[in-house]
């Protein structure tokens, strides 16, 4: 470390009250930066979790669909039309829909039901426990073992409940990669039986998965499901209209950014006065550093030093207590929707670059306009 670094670091350290303040602005600053984001990078996982765990490489839906909870279904024929278009490969329907199950002690729990295609059943999960092929056995369904799981009293294989006045046994735990957004626990069946147990509408189809022969049909078969007054769009795409809609459409998006915004203000405004403070408490040591020949760029190149060398000690501390606090969350509540994710780091950095800019600006302004002379004089 040249010499000026190291006086700049001992000037900043030597008072520690100054600096554990300017610390614990920014940590906290940090903190609230990254703990709303994550907030709302959990809430964008989650939403689109069904699209997710399906992973079809296509869905075909009406073009009011703005996530995928809000089910509008479409006719069945259009499953034979779309399987029709060349560049299909295949296309099956997906039931997607909202039920109520009575459990063994007389308690009632709402659950998401998705019925798969009878015949390819894709977009099965993975199972825990249980074989894939018990599902056609009578009244089989499939529990997901997720954050909810427990809201069904933790069922094994065998246990028995009731929806919609029908006997259901469990014939299979299933693991998925993302859990839902709405507390509610998931359970898989066949289309037919979901179709059959479940009150809807003359349509019953909620969605079409399609998969394409090649990538290059892709927008062949987009066009002809337009063509045919429908929206196809790929799994890429779904996810990103659902994220879009929780961003621009709800309440949500806007009140994080404020958050966020108020967050980085708070920081900025305690760091700032912090710092300016520090700066003017040490004005005479900087005016002498200066009478003994030190260039102008040598104490801004101080001055950057010690702003930026609290901004990103603050940042890792500010890191390391949110995602120990949002891991203790997680712990004790397991349907706690924040996850930390690299653009949720590249944000908070940033902001903390710009207090570590506007600090350095304040402090260098005040310094650059000191004169050897008066410091003596004083």
């Amino acid at each position: 470390m040249p010499g000026t670094l190291r006086i700049a670091y001992k000037l900043l350290t030597n008072d520690r009250g100054k600096f554990s303040a300017l610390l614990i602005g920014i940590t906290f600053a940090v903190f609230l930066m990254v703990q709303m984001t994550s907030i709302f990078a959990g809430i964008l996982s989650r939403s689109s979790a069904t699209v997710t765990n399906i992973g079809a490489g296509i869905w075909v839906m009406d073009p009011a669909v703005n996530t995928v909870a809000s089910t509008i279904p479409v006719p069945d024929y259009l499953v034979s039309a779309v399987r029709s278009i060349p560049g299909v490969r295949y296309a099956v329907p997906l039931y997607s829909g909202g039920a109520l199950v009575k459990l063994g002690d007389g308690s009632y729990q709402a659950v998401s039901v998705i019925g798969l295609d009878d015949t390819s059943l894709l977009g099965r999960p993975p199972l825990a426990q249980g074989d894939i092929r018990d599902i056609y056995a009578e009244n089989g369904f499939i529990v997901v073992r997720d954050a909810e799981y427990g809201k069904l009293g933790k069922p094994g294989i065998g246990t028995e409940f009731q929806i919609n006045d029908h006997r259901a046994v469990t014939v299979g735990i299933a693991e998925v990669a993302s859990g839902g957004l709405f507390g509610v626990p998931t359970l898989y069946t066949t289309y037919s039986r979901a179709t059959a147990y479940l009150p809807t509408s003359r349509y019953t189809v909620s969605y079409i998965l399609v998969e394409a022969k090649t990538s290059a049909d892709i927008a062949r078969i987009k066009s002809e499901v337009a063509r045919l007054g429908y929206l196809a769009l790929t799994r890429e795409e779904f996810i990103q209209r659902i994220s879009d809609f929780y961003k621009y459409q709800t309440g949500i998006g806007t009140n994080i950014l404020l958050m966020t915004v108020i967050s980085f203000i708070v920081g900025l405004s305690i760091s700032g006065q912090t710092f300016y403070t520090f700066i003017l408490e040490n004005l005479d040591k900087f005016g002498a550093l200066k009478a003994i020949g030190a260039k102008s760029s040598e104490l801004i190149a101080m001055i950057m030093f010690q702003a930026g060398f609290t901004a990103l000690t603050g940042y890792g501390l500010g890191i390391g207590l949110c995602t120990l606090l949002i891991g203790l969350a997680k712990w004790r509540l397991p349907g706690y929707a924040a996850l930390i994710t690299w653009w949720n780091l590249g944000i908070a950095l940033a902001m903390v670059m710009v207090i570590a800019a506007v600090s350095s600006f304040i402090g260098a302004r005040k310094v650059l306009r000191i004169e050897p002379f008066d410091i003596f004089r004083g």
